[in-house]
């Protein structure tokens, strides 16, 4: 699932294509996005902005409209010149904004809706959201409040909670944990704010790393794999996640592997370097 490093680096790629562009068509197989375009065509438009909030992205064009989208587990949005070929199936489009230098191309993006500025400020799933760590003016004693709130959630099921921290996902939350020597497990109440500080600091840290520089970033994709560790080869960039059975890059303990939470999510852990907390 793209976390938030994902999101934040699709957003601003798009920004820098489309941003200040006249949208020339608009396409979607999308019914309640046709429906909307019919009384409300994007075409015409100029695209004003571009942002990221936590998993988010949001279009703002001219005229008061913005589009939201969410990836889930197999969204991109892919850029492509007039007339380039595309590199996924037509089958799995669900949208195209076009204007006079670029094609942005939504595939298999699962959540997408048309809003005002007016009801996207109604909109639960956006106003709901906690601090975005991407966000240099991110609230962090707020997020702490936040996480310290969940009381016995414990902490990898906490750090996933988009009300709490925007962005996380299951790949961040097992790498936050070690990195912070902490178990997923332990209660996230039981952490006093010095420790959760130091674990949303962790997590920023480890976000940032995976955001390129936007003078270097430009209109190309991100070509490395998510890294934690410092190391640029794909076998040493994590710290455990993915690596269950083989042994901690700390102590050569074998990793373990969990299911947490409702959703049975994946979580990679030390037994001995991650003590249980609370």
């Amino acid at each position: 699932m793209p976390e938030g490093d994902t999101i934040f680096r699709s957003a601003r790629t798009l920004k820098a294509a489309l941003a200040g562009r006249t949208v020339t068509s608009f396409r979607t197989v999308l019914a309640h996005l046709a429906r909307v375009d019919v009384d409300s065509p994007l075409t015409g438009r100029t695209v004003d902005d571009v942002v990221a909030s936590g998993k988010h992205i949001l279009i703002h064009f001219s005229g008061d409209l913005i589009l939201r989208t969410h990836m889930r587990m197999h969204g991109t949005w892919h850029l492509y010149r007039p007339g380039e070929r595309w590199k996924q199936p037509g089958r799995d489009m669900r949208m195209v904004i076009a204007t006079d230098a670029f094609e942005a191309v939504a595939f298999r993006v699962p959540v997408a809706e048309l809003r005002t500025a007016a009801t996207l400020e109604r909109d639960d799933v956006i106003q709901s959201l906690g601090p975005d760590l991407l966000d240099d003016n991110a609230d962090l004693d707020e997020a702490v409040a936040r996480l310290h709130a969940l009381g016995g959630v414990p902490l990898g099921d906490a750090l996933l909670n988009q009300r709490a921290v925007a962005g996380l996902g299951n790949v961040f939350k097992s790498e936050i944990c070690f990195a912070a020597n902490l178990s997923p497990l332990a209660p996230v109440g039981s952490l006093d704010e010095a420790t959760l500080m130091r674990v949303l600091a962790i997590a920023r840290r480890q976000l940032r790393a995976n955001v390129p520089d936007a003078r270097a970033a430009a209109l190309t994709t991100w070509n490395g794999g998510r890294r934690t560790t410092g190391r640029s080869h794909p076998a040493e960039a994590l710290w455990v996640y993915g690596r269950a059975g083989r042994p901690c890059r700390r102590c050569a303990t074998p990793i373990a592997l969990i299911k947490q939470g409702p959703d049975a999510r994946l979580t990679y852990y030390c037994p001995v370097c991650q003590h249980l907390r609370g």
